[in-house]
């Protein structure tokens, strides 16, 4: 009797959770010590992984093992929704280039970047264009 295909394409799944936080397979290679080629495998479905494979490419990923499983919305999903609100997706991934590029400030770096994003929110645009321009290089 052959075996039934599985419901969910696990490696699609891993793909689209890498694209959406930037990560590359190199990336979560570094992180979990398995190799690129075999990511790639496991993207393209040539290959399952293990639970205890899936558990650190999520960890990899700062995910939990149940965000690659669809089903119900959990309580956690529903309250990611209503944080991320009506944010566009070019905002959404702006804010995971900053958390991976984040991760291995001090807190009182993350204080100083938040002060800077929150001053550069509430400038005017005209003192934006004109803060722009006076760092233009002298010409000879």
């Amino acid at each position: 009797m052959p075996k039934e295909k599985p419901k969910v394409h696990i490696g699609e799944i891993i793909r689209r959770y890498r694209g959406d936080r930037g990560l590359s397979q190199g990336d979560i290679e570094r992180r979990t010590g398995l190799l690129r080629c075999y990511l790639s495998r496991v993207e393209n479905g040539h290959t399952v992984p293990s639970l205890e494979t899936l558990a650190k490419i999520a960890e990899a990923m700062e995910i939990t093992l149940a965000d690659f499983f669809p089903g119900e919305e959990s309580a956690r999903d529903r309250d990611t929704r209503k944080m991320l609100g009506e944010m566009t997706e070019e905002e959404i991934r702006f804010l995971a280039e900053i958390k991976k590029y984040s991760g291995g400030l001090s807190d009182g770096d993350k204080r100083l970047v938040l002060a800077m994003i929150r001053k550069m929110a509430t400038m005017l645009p005209h003192q934006a264009a004109r803060r722009q321009t006076t760092y233009r290089r002298p010409t000879l």
